[in-house]
């Protein structure tokens, strides 16, 4: 038997066992609205591209830089920012020849909320 049983997990607070999956099963508007939601971040560039957004300083970044650290050509990015864009994870507003792009608390805190779902460990060994 674990030591750890009956330990509440940390950073766990009573409302993570009412998450949503666990709670009651997704309608399918929801469950369409979140597939393309990780379908966007489930290419490599494009998780690197939210990160790049949401941690660039002012909370959003020009396109300007956000080219610099891939190996893939300026249309490239612009194509993986319109699937971002269009999947609802990042908003953009043009400003004169640049657009500068930012990420959408809103969409993140659907898929964090998705996402907090107790998950039961094994026993760990003394």
């Amino acid at each position: 038997m674990s030591k750890q049983a009956g330990l509440p997990m940390l950073g766990q607070d009573d409302e993570a066992c009412c998450a949503p999956m666990v709670r009651e099963p997704l309608g399918e508007e929801t469950a369409a609205e979140l597939s393309r939601m990780f379908k966007a971040l489930s290419d490599p560039v494009r998780l690197r591209l939210l990160s790049l957004i949401a941690s660039h300083e002012g909370g959003e970044a020009c396109v300007c830089d956000l080219v610099g650290p891939f190996d893939v050509s300026q249309p490239t990015i612009s194509h993986h920012l319109k699937v971002l864009r269009e999947a609802g994870l990042v908003g953009s507003e043009r400003r004169g020849t640049w657009v500068y792009y930012w990420v959408l608390p809103e969409a993140l805190a659907k898929l964090s909320a998705l996402l907090q779902i107790p998950v039961a460990s094994s026993a760990v060994p003394a």
